[in-house]
């Protein structure tokens, strides 16, 4: 049987884990660096949540694919000839799949295990969120989550609600699931497209 589920997640780990090679890339790291930095955004918010709800043994540790596909890309982008002329502002697009892909499948596993929806919520957020913030400090950047001028953890935070409202009207999963990820991603590209913020400066 085709597993939504876990074509998302993968979807999510590739996405995230190609936001943090360009990071890293931008940093002039050497491949240790690369798949370092890919890893910890791919899989950090993942691992954050599972260890809060006593999820083990940890999701990564029972799928050894995910790192080894983690591994095998930052090998192959660390010595891709073309990689230098990869722009920073490329990084939003990966991000952002990747913030709407766990952040929605983190909320899925929380409401799974029995959480409550704000509680689920959170957790979602943090899934989406935690990777790129940590991938963010190791850099010397500020991250996404914590920037005045990004709409960020409230998208996701919006996109999670979404998720739990289309499942309940819809009773669909996969319909359920596919309105939140491309709510999150669409909001987010918006938002930087057309410089949406929450808070602006006073002029």
């Amino acid at each position: 049987m085709f597993d939504i589920v876990y074509l998302l997640e993968m979807i999510g780990i590739v996405a995230f884990a190609i936001s943090g090679m360009m990071v890293a890339h931008s940093k002039n790291m050497d491949p240790v660096g690369v798949f370092t930095i890919a890893f910890i955004t791919a899989l950090g918010g993942g691992t954050l949540r599972d260890l809060i709800m006593a999820n083990h043994p940890i999701y990564w540790i029972r799928h050894e694919e995910q790192p080894i596909l983690i591994l095998a890309i930052a090998v192959v982008f660390s010595y891709w000839k073309h990689s230098k002329r990869i722009r920073e502002s490329w990084i939003v697009f990966p991000d952002a799949i990747g913030l709407g892909t766990f952040s929605i499948l983190g909320a899925q596993l929380a409401l799974d295990m029995g959480h409550s929806f704000f509680i689920a919520s959170l957790l979602g957020v943090m899934t989406g969120t935690f990777g790129g913030a940590v991938r963010d400090t190791i850099c010397n950047e500020v991250p996404f989550i914590f920037r005045k001028d990004q709409i960020y953890a409230s998208i996701s935070f919006a996109g999670c609600w979404l998720y739990f409202l289309s499942r309940w009207a819809l009773e669909s999963e996969t319909l359920a699931l596919t309105i939140g990820l491309l709510f999150i991603v669409i909001v987010r590209m918006a938002a930087v497209r057309f410089d949406i913020r929450l808070q602006r400066d006073p002029t």
